[in-house]
C-alpha cells in the first residue's frame, strides 16, 4: 500500500499550502471565520422534486432540491465569507437517477465542473458502473477526489490522494476521507472489482499523525462514507481525539445539531441535493472557539436556479430526456421509501415482482434511495422511468430459487442483525430487507438469532423443512444459488426478464396502484413510524 511518506507530495498536487506551525501568520492572531459547506448522497438529482418531512406526526411533503438551485445557494453563502468558504461533497452522486443510470455517470462531469466544489469523496456507489468508468467520470470532474482507503488491487497504490489541505485565511484546514470498506459485499461484487479496500483503522492514527504532527493542520475533519451508526461509533474511538469534526455521509440523515460523541462531533446533510450542511467556525490561534451548524433547505422559491448550471444540465441530460419522461403507470397513493420497518414504494415493487414470477416470496434490497412522488388527496401521480430509475437504478435479471423455512428464518435473523446490532460496526448496509408474500413480526433490541418472534409465508406459519419458491434481483458477480445475500438456495435460475421489465408489465396491467402499509413487517418493540436509529442519541430524522 501506499506510504505516508508520499502523502504529502500528493496533497502538494492539489493546491496544498505548507507553512511553519511556528511562522504565525497576522491573521492567526485574531479570530477568523469559516464556512463549510457539504452536500452528501445527491443520488443523481439533477433537479427540483417531491421531499418527504416527519412533522406533528405525519407525512408532508415539500419540493426541494435541483443542482441550478444548489450553486445558486453555494454562491449567496459564499459572498458571506468569499474568503474564507469552503465547500464539498461526500459522495454517492453519479448513481441513482436515470440521467445517472443511461449515461453511466457522464453527464456528471461538466456540471460538477461548474459547481465550485473544493474537493469530492466517493461513496458507496460510485463504483456502480465499474472501476474504469468511475475513473474516467470522476477524473473528469477536475476538481480534487480523496478517499484514503481505495487501492488498485493490481499494485496497491491508492486510487485517489488521501487527503486534501487548504488554508483559509490563515486557517489550515486538512480532510480525511473514507468510503465504505464493506462496498464489495453492499453492492454487487462485479461492480467494485479490480478494486481493494482497507479498513478505516489500518491508516487512521498513521493519517492524523501525518496531518497534525507534519502538516501542522490547524482544523482536522474526516469525511466518511459509512453510515450514521459508524460514523458515530468511530466519533468515540480514541484515536479521533485531534479531530474536529466528523462530516458523515450514506445514511441519508438530517442532522439539524451536531452529534456530539465522546471526542469528536458527526453531522449528515440529508440526501438528494434536497439540503446543504452549513457549518460555521471562529477560529483564533489555530482552535476552535465557536461553532454554528445549520442544516439549510434548497428551496427552489427560495434560490433561483443559477443560469449557467441550469443550461449545463439541460445539455447533459438532452439525450435522455424522452425516454425518463415517458409515463409507466399512475399511482393514487404517495409513494415513499425513508422507513426503516416498511415502505409503500417497496411493497409495491416485491408485489409485482410476485406477481410476474408466482413465487411464494419476493424479496428486494431495504434501499434507502428515491425521492418519493406525492399525490394531491383524491388524485394521482405519474410514475414515469425517470422514477423506474431513481426506485431500482440497477437493471439487474430476476432470479428465482427455492429455500427451506430453516434457510429463510436464520436469513431474516441475520438480515434483522444487520439492522438493528447494538454493536454499530456489526450494522450493514440499508434499512429492513422488503419483501411480499411473507409476514414478519419481530424484536429490534433482542440478542442477534433472537429478533424472529413469526413468519408466515402464505398466511402460513413457516415450516423448517418446507422448501418455499422465492425471487430477488441478480447480483452480478455472486454466486447463482444466492438470493439477496441467502446462499444455498436450489433449483435457482436467471430470469431472461430484468426488474424493470417486471414493473413496467405490472404497470401496464393495474394502470393505477394503491400500495399500503399493510404490516407485513412489524417490529414488536418499536413505534410503527421509525424513520431512523441511532441508540445512544436523541436525534430524530424529520
Amino acid at each position: 500500500m501506499q506510504t505516508i511518506k508520499y502523502l504529502g507530495l500528493i496533497a502538494l498536487l492539489f493546491g496544498t499550502l505548507s507553512a511553519c506551525k511556528d511562522a504565525k501568520t497576522p491573521s492567526q492572531d485574531t479570530e477568523q471565520t469559516i464556512t463549510i459547506l457539504q452536500t452528501a448522497d445527491i443520488h443523481g438529482q439533477l433537479f427540483p422534486h417531491d421531499e418527504l418531512f416527519w412533522e406533528d406526526e405525519q407525512i408532508t411533503f415539500r419540493k426541494l432540491g435541483g443542482l441550478a438551485h444548489v450553486k445558486t445557494l453555494f454562491e449567496e453563502e459564499r459572498s458571506k465569507n468569499p474568503e474564507g468558504t469552503l465547500i464539498l461533497d461526500g459522495g454517492d452522486l453519479i448513481q441513482g437517477s436515470a440521467y445517472a443510470a443511461l449515461s453511466e455517470g457522464k453527464a456528471f462531469a461538466p456540471i460538477v465542473q461548474e459547481m465550485g466544489y473544493d474537493f469530492l469523496i466517493p461513496g458507496n456507489w460510485e463504483v456502480v458502473y465499474g472501476k474504469q468508468t468511475m475513473m474516467d467520470v470522476l477524473t473528469q470532474y477536475d476538481t480534487p477526489v480523496i478517499s484514503a482507503n481505495m487501492y488498485h488491487e493490481a499494485n496497491g497504490e491508492s486510487l485517489f490522494p488521501q487527503y486534501f489541505i487548504k488554508e483559509l485565511k490563515g486557517v489550515k484546514l486538512g480532510f480525511i476521507s473514507y468510503n465504505d470498506p464493506e462496498i464489495p459485499v453492499r453492492q454487487n461484487p462485479s461492480f467494485s472489482k479490480g478494486i481493494h479496500f482497507d479498513p478505516i483503522e489500518e491508516n487512521l492514527e498513521a493519517l492524523i499523525t501525518e496531518l497534525k504532527d507534519n502538516q501542522h493542520v490547524d482544523v482536522l475533519f474526516l469525511v466518511t462514507h459509512i453510515g450514521i451508526s459508524k460514523q458515530y461509533d468511530l466519533a468515540n474511538n480514541p484515536a479521533l481525539e485531534r479531530v474536529d469534526y466528523v462530516l458523515g455521509n450514506d445514511t441519508h440523515e438530517r442532522i439539524r445539531k451536531p452529534l456530539q460523541a465522546k471526542f469528536t462531533k458527526v453531522t449528515e446533510p440529508g440526501a438528494f441535493a434536497s439540503f446543504v450542511g452549513k457549518l460555521t467556525l471562529t477560529v483564533k490561534d489555530g482552535k476552535v472557539v465557536d461553532e454554528a451548524y445549520d442544516l439549510l433547505e434548497v428551496d427552489p422559491s427560495t434560490y433561483a436556479a443559477d443560469e449557467k448550471v441550469a443550461q449545463i444540465i439541460e445539455t447533459a441530460t438532452a439525450p435522455y430526456q424522452e425516454e425518463a419522461n415517458e409515463v409507466l403507470g399512475y399511482t393514487s397513493v404517495p409513494l415513499y421509501r425513508y422507513f426503516v420497518v416498511e415502505n409503500p414504494m417497496d411493497n409495491f415493487i416485491t408485489d409485482a415482482a410476485r406477481w410476474k414470477t408466482g413465487v411464494d416470496v419476493s424479496i428486494s434490497n431495504g434501499f434507502r434511495f428515491s425521492t418519493p412522488i406525492s399525490v394531491e388527496e383524491g388524485g394521482k401521480s405519474p410514475i414515469t422511468k425517470a422514477d423506474l430509475w431513481s426506485m431500482l437504478p440497477v437493471n439487474e435479471k430476476v432470479k428465482i430459487g427455492k429455500a427451506s423455512g430453516k434457510q429463510i428464518k436464520d436469513w431474516l435473523e441475520k438480515e434483522l442483525h444487520n439492522v438493528f446490532a447494538q454493536n454499530p460496526t456489526e450494522r450493514f448496509g440499508g434499512w429492513l430487507v422488503r419483501f411480499s408474500g411473507m409476514e414478519l413480526t419481530f424484536y429490534a433490541n433482542k440478542p442477534k438469532g433472537e429478533r424472529v418472534a413469526s413468519i408466515k409465508i402464505g398466511g402460513e406459519p413457516i415450516q423448517d423443512n418446507k422448501l418455499y419458491t422465492m425471487s430477488a434481483c441478480r447480483r452480478e458477480g455472486e454466486p447463482l444459488p444466492t438470493l439477496c445475500r441467502m446462499p444455498n438456495t436450489v433449483e435457482t435460475e436467471v430470469m431472461d426478464y430484468t426488474i424493470h421489465d417486471v414493473i413496467e408489465e405490472y404497470l401496464k396491467e393495474k394502470g393505477t396502484i394503491a400500495p399500503s402499509l399493510d404490516g407485513r413487517a412489524k417490529a414488536l418493540d418499536l413505534g410503527p413510524n421509525v424513520l431512523s436509529q441511532l441508540p445512544g442519541t436523541d436525534y430524530q430524522f424529520h
